[in-house]
């Protein structure tokens, strides 16, 4: 067992990425340059590493620092760190055998803190939410789509269903499906892209087949009990909520953001159409101010309880996650994903507080015992 850091000492973070061989790392360079600058402000040391450079064997590293005055990249070689950082940017990447072994050392280094040590699968989300009794009234009805069985399983249940691949990015490859028996064509499939929807309907659920088949071949799907959404003017939302562990090591909301769907659209990423909103806004012309208030406080309340359930079935540590919750019009709430790598907050106090929050957490993590 390895004894942490004095309480005084500041840890030495490395943010963990994948080598490129175009642009020496691979990742979000923009994030990684905040993440520095905000580490540089609070007296941290921080670095980006690749897996290929992180060598647990030696005491110093070969690691990429900002320039804010030359506004380049440099290398430049670093102490071993006491924290990392995990922000690989492509599950293919995590998935690869030399990238999940150093992972893995990582974990099993007796002086070294990694925390948020994968992506998440969406099957297993649901699964591990399912498992208490506290969360599993959030997750909407779900099935793993194993053929045009599970398909009309789900449909003789529900006139609307989304179908989402396990694991999706950014609302990429998620269709909707609705069965109108007024229709001559009952079967509509809604198939969600960044220009704009593809449509198809028919009426023989043998071709309904094909074309999901095509769609979906060689990926994993779920499909998912649909929900009415709370509008707003005509156009569903949901919540964006970002949980983060603060310097104490408790899990608290960073901040919360509201996502409106593009008109037409199926789904509220912003890549796919969809506008960053405040949710008061969105909250108010349904609910009014005291219930709107009232669902804010439910949401950061409930969120804490997901984040921590996720957190206690994963069996891994993690220090923040984003989630994707709806509201329906009679203020029920659902939880639809959560997100182990945090894409950037456009809100800048979000922004602001979540940078700082990654080095608090460090701070807190290192002083802790292996």
């Amino acid at each position: 067992m390895s004894r942490g850091l004095p309480v005084d000492s500041k840890p030495v973070l490395a943010v963990l990425t994948t080598a490129d061989p175009h642009k020496m790392f691979a990742g979000n360079r923009a994030n990684f340059r905040d993440i520095l600058n905000v580490g540089r402000e609070m007296g941290f040391l921080s670095y980006v590493v690749t897996t290929r450079d992180l060598r647990l064997s030696e005491e110093r590293v070969m690691g990429f620092t900002y320039s804010p005055d030359l506004k380049q990249w440099q290398q430049d070689i670093f102490p071993l760190p006491n924290v990392i950082y995990n922000r690989i940017p492509l599950r293919e990447d995590e998935r690869r055998p030399s990238v999940r072994r150093k992972i893995e050392e990582c974990l099993s280094h007796p002086a070294i803190h990694l925390y948020n040590p994968s992506f998440f699968n969406k099957w297993q989300l649901f699964g591990w939410l399912k498992d208490s009794h506290i969360t599993r009234p959030f997750v909407p009805e779900t099935k793993r789509l194993r053929g045009r069985k599970s398909l009309m399983i789900m449909m003789d249940q529900f006139h609307s269903l989304y179908l989402k691949p396990e694991s999706g990015k950014a609302g990429k490859g998620i269709m909707r499906l609705r069965f109108n028996y007024k229709d001559i064509r009952p079967y509509k499939l809604t198939i969600s892209s960044p220009g704009k929807n593809q449509v198809y309907k028919t009426a023989m659920l043998s071709r309904l087949w094909k074309r999901l088949y095509r769609e979906t071949e060689g990926t994993d799907y779920i499909v998912q009990q649909g929900i009415e959404l709370c509008k707003y003017r005509g156009r569903h939302f949901d919540l964006r909520v970002l949980v983060q562990k603060t310097g104490k090591g408790q899990w608290a909301v960073t901040g919360i953001g509201a996502r409106l769907a593009g008109p037409l659209r199926i789904t509220t990423h912003v890549p796919q159409g969809g506008s960053v909103e405040d949710p008061e806004k969105m909250l108010l012309p349904t609910f009014g101010l005291e219930e709107t208030t009232f669902l804010l406080s439910r949401v950061k309340a409930n969120a804490i309880m997901i984040a921590k359930q996720i957190e206690r079935a994963s069996g891994k540590t993690h220090g923040e996650m984003s989630m994707d919750l709806g509201v329906d019009s009679s203020g029920k709430l659902w939880f639809f994903e959560a997100n182990a790598k945090p894409m950037k907050f456009d809100e800048p106090h979000i922004r602001k507080k979540s940078l700082e929050r990654i080095f608090q957490f460090s701070q807190y993590l290192a002083k802790q015992s292996k």
